[in-house]
């Protein structure tokens, strides 16, 4: 039987390997990321590792508002020149270095545009000197308080050299000018650690403009005296400097940081595998599809072997047999790939970040993971073809066998049960009802919802593939199509399911998208009075920030009736960490955005004053009069009294705190600026004389109402095409199933096309007939994943209308895009297999049994 069976496999080479196609597309996006994540990581263990080295100890102050790697940005509390003092009097020391750094320090190129990064950090600091790890490339350190030195990187990056007067943007209000007077790189020539772009200034400027006071320090870098180890000198300083202050050694620095970075890089890996998991599930549908047609044509050879002697056991043993032989073969081959794909995406990161590659990897998470999702959706797509496959009887093999339609009553009912059941999970998870399980209800709901409607899908199968084929009726080729198209339901439906997940997927996130551009256009017209606002794109800091006398300025402009500036800040409200809005003048902020009191008045009548929306003070449990305790990177704690609550907004929301905090923020400057012009001023003339304004703050611009919406929409836009080329992997794996289903029908039609072909039909008109079959299916599978998708879509933007989505917007242009794009997946897909059908031998084939 074994015998028998490899034989089998090997005449089904070119069928099975299409089938093997789509394991190894998933298996190679899931050992990818496994490859990827843990290439970047040893390149950070690799980075930190050269990054510390020098550093024995390192002492911090204890952050007054503490915040994990990817909760906010860095919240730095600065060390006092006399606890400098403090450390280099401990024994053991050898030396201490007061370090000045913080990330903030932009760079103004030689187009006059501020130099971006994808990620690293623009760090300003103070110049320490050369070491063996920190080298000049050119000139010397900076001297004079108007001197600056950068790195390679920023260098090169922003077009400038030695001798260049360069502008830089830090923490403090407005655009410095600077001699740059050197340039420095690092040991094995590396232009920059991890892509980081660096500014030094001398210890006094560092101070005053990255930290916001001179004398004081952001670490203390220390170095342990001969005979001394870095362990025993940390637990020294701890005692020395007491509670307010945390050291650390190279090692346990270069341990967190790598750490905090694979924890990002887990999250990447999750994704990744989302995606994977996403191609996985369409790929079952094609193995399935493929092994049922292949037991189908295989019944009388099946039964031969049953009447021969083979048990059920090993006629089931059979198709699992193979389908063992295809997981290995496809695993085998998705590893190579996602080794492959794994090791490319590494090299693009490493260039666009500038972090220097480890030697490739192949973890064995990425081997085991590959084995098992490659064996595991193999066989599992093949049970039931392979039960199916064990009931075949032994007399089978003494007749004419076909295989007729069965009814499709159980299946229905089975699809009903499941549709209804995922429907409930994703009921309960987007009402916000799931608690800590919302995200899986909602996943669970979404999967399982796919599996009913593609139970049900064969009950529609045959209506819908007729009501379309009718549109290709028009010719004898395209009246045969249609009705292979629907001979057999079930196969079709299958087909078509694997076409319809990608599609719903891709339909429902552009309803949900579609919806929330619609729902802020709609909310900025009736609730924003506003005419202009200036913002900017944010980095690892928080938003783009400006000048507050920008402001001061815009509010004495001809016609502008009045301003109004919000200022933003990571901090702590009642010890839970979140961003907190200040604005000095509430009440125009409130005119602004038709904000009205439900309690209390919006207006500030003395210092630590906040207003509160009314959803929010119901789920912190505040009214009017309360007290909250906030706590900002800078200054005391803030005993801020609640003095009003305003009515529910779609477009403001959340605690806005009084002007007086501002100078706690670590950036005291606002981030976002709001201009309203006096009836019958020409907005127009307003926004170029704010855009004078702004000349010295080159990050930020200003942008009336329709153009800050259009730019809010285009990051949905962004979004929406990350999504696509993602999911292009499922739809690539669905037109794979429509080349293996067609194939396998036009190889079970031999005799019939070779009757087709002796009683007068070109070759042409055949490939036609397929052509049409084809173009049926895959449109019944686009129509099928857009009603879906459309349903899921206008079920989360239901779900999502207390947090804005005030209007469900369908896609309509892209929806018929995706329509059109699906008839031309048919006609590629059916390329192939037309082909194959147009030469087909007539006289073999109507020999053939």
């Amino acid at each position: 039987m074994l015998s028998a069976t490899i034989k089998s496999l090997l005449s089904r080479k070119l069928r099975l390997t299409l089938s093997a196609l789509a394991v190894v597309l998933g298996v190679m996006f899931v050992s990818g990321a496994f490859v990827l994540t843990d290439t970047l990581g040893r390149s950070f263990d690799s980075l930190f590792k050269s990054v510390f080295e020098d550093t024995g100890v390192q002492v911090t102050a204890k952050p007054k508002v503490e915040t994990g790697e990817f909760d906010g940005p860095e919240a730095l509390s600065v060390i006092p020149a006399a606890t400098l003092d403090k450390v280099k009097a401990v024994p053991g020391v050898a030396s201490a270095t007061g370090v000045a750094a913080a990330d903030g320090a932009r760079v103004v190129g030689a187009n006059g545009k501020v130099v971006t990064t994808f990620g690293p950090p623009r760090i300003g600091q103070n110049w320490t000197g050369t070491s063996d790890l920190l080298q000049l490339r050119e000139g010397r350190g900076p001297t004079a308080d108007d001197e600056i030195a950068v790195n390679a990187t920023t260098a090169k990056a922003a077009g400038i050299k030695v001798g260049d007067e360069v502008s830089v943007l830090t923490l403090q209000p407005g655009t410095k000018k600077f001699k740059l007077v050197g340039i420095f790189g690092y040991s094995g020539d590396r232009d920059s650690l991890g892509g980081a772009l660096e500014v030094s200034f001398t210890t006094p400027v560092a101070q005053e403009l990255m930290l916001g006071q001179k004398g004081v320090y952001s670490s203390i870098d220390v170095k342990a005296a001969p005979g001394v180890t870095n362990e025993q000198l940390r637990d020294d300083i701890k005692t020395a400097l007491g509670d307010g202050f945390v050291a650390k050694t190279g090692k346990q620095l270069q341990a967190e940081t790598v750490d905090g970075f694979k924890e990002g890089l887990g999250f990447f890996n999750n994704i990744l595998i989302g995606f994977a998991g996403v191609a996985l599930f369409v790929g079952t549908f094609l193995i399935l599809n493929t092994f049922s047609i292949i037991v189908a044509q295989r019944t009388r050879e099946l039964a031969l072997m049953r009447a021969l002697g083979g048990s059920r056991g090993q006629t089931l043993g059979s198709v699992l047999i193979e389908a063992v032989a295809i997981g290995l073969i496809a695993s085998v081959l998705g590893l190579a790939a996602g080794i492959g794909v794994g090791v490319l995406l590494a090299w693009v990161f490493g260039n666009v970040s500038g972090v220097a590659l480890a030697g490739v990897g192949v973890p064995a998470t990425a081997v085991i993971s590959a084995f098992v999702v490659g064996l595991l959706v193999t066989v599992v797509a093949a049970v039931l073809p392979a039960l199916r496959a064990s009931r075949i009887p032994p007399i089978a093999a003494l007749q004419e066998v076909s295989t007729p339609d069965r009814p499709l009553t159980k299946l229905t009912v089975s699809g009903a049960l499941v549709g209804a059941a995922g429907g409930t999970l994703l009921g309960i998870g987007l009402s916000g009802n799931g608690g800590d399980n919302t995200l899986w209800l909602i996943l669970g709901g979404v999967l399982v919802s796919f599996i009913g409607v593609a139970l049900l899908t064969p009950l529609l199968a045959r209506p819908v593939v007729s009501l379309l084929g009718r549109l290709f009726s028009w010719s004898v080729p395209g009246k045969l199509g249609r009705l292979n198209s629907g001979r057999n339901p079930r196969r079709t439906a299958i087909t078509a399911a694997a076409l319809m997940v990608g599609l719903a997927l891709i339909t429902g996130v552009n309803v949900i998208l579609n919806s929330a551009k619609s729902s802020l256009s709609q909310q900025a017209d009736k609730q924003v009075t506003v005419d202009l606002i200036i913002s900017g794109d944010g980095d690892n800091t928080g938003p783009a920030r400006f000048d507050p006398k920008v402001m001061e300025e815009a509010a004495k402009l001809p016609g502008v009736a009045s301003v109004a500036s919000e200022y933003w800040e990571y901090g702590t409200v009642n010890g839970e960490n979140r961003g907190v809005s200040a604005s000095p003048d509430i009440a125009a902020y409130a005119g602004m955005f038709k904000l009205t009191a439900a309690s209390g008045e919006l207006r500030w009548t003395g210092p630590n004053q906040a207003v509160i929306d009314v959803d929010s003070a119901k789920d912190r449990n505040l009214k009017l009069g309360d007290t909250v305790d906030m706590q900002f990177t800078r200054g005391d704690v803030h005993k801020v009294t609640i003095v009003g609550v305003y009515n529910k907004s779609d477009v403001a929301g959340g605690m806005l705190v009084s002007g007086d905090v501002v100078q706690d923020f670590r950036t005291p400057q606002p981030s976002w600026g709001y201009v309203r012009a006096a009836a019958g001023a020409s907005v127009a003339d307003i926004q170029r004389e704010v855009d004078r304004l702004l000349a010295d703050n080159p990050e930020v611009s200003v942008a009336n109402r329709a153009e800050f919406v259009a730019a809010q929409s285009a990051q949905f836009d962004q979004l929406l095409t990350m999504i696509q080329v993602l999911l292009a992997l499922a739809i690539l794996i669905a037109v794979l199933g429509i080349v293996n289903t067609l194939a396998l029908s036009v190889l079970e039609r031999t005799r019939e096309l070779g009757l087709l072909r002796a009683i007068g039909m070109r070759r042409a008109q055949t490939m036609r007939m397929v052509t049409v079959e084809a173009v049926v299916i895959s449109v019944f599978g686009a129509l099928l994943g857009l009603g879906v998708g459309t349903g899921l879509g206008a079920a989360v933007v239901r779900a999502l209308r207390d947090e804005g989505f005030s209007r469900l917007a369908f896609p309509w242009t892209q929806m018929a895009t995706y329509l059109v794009l699906a008839a031309l997946v048919g006609v590629i897909a059916a390329v192939l297999p037309s082909i194959r059908a147009a030469r087909v031998n007539v006289l073999q084939a109507i020999a053939h049994d």
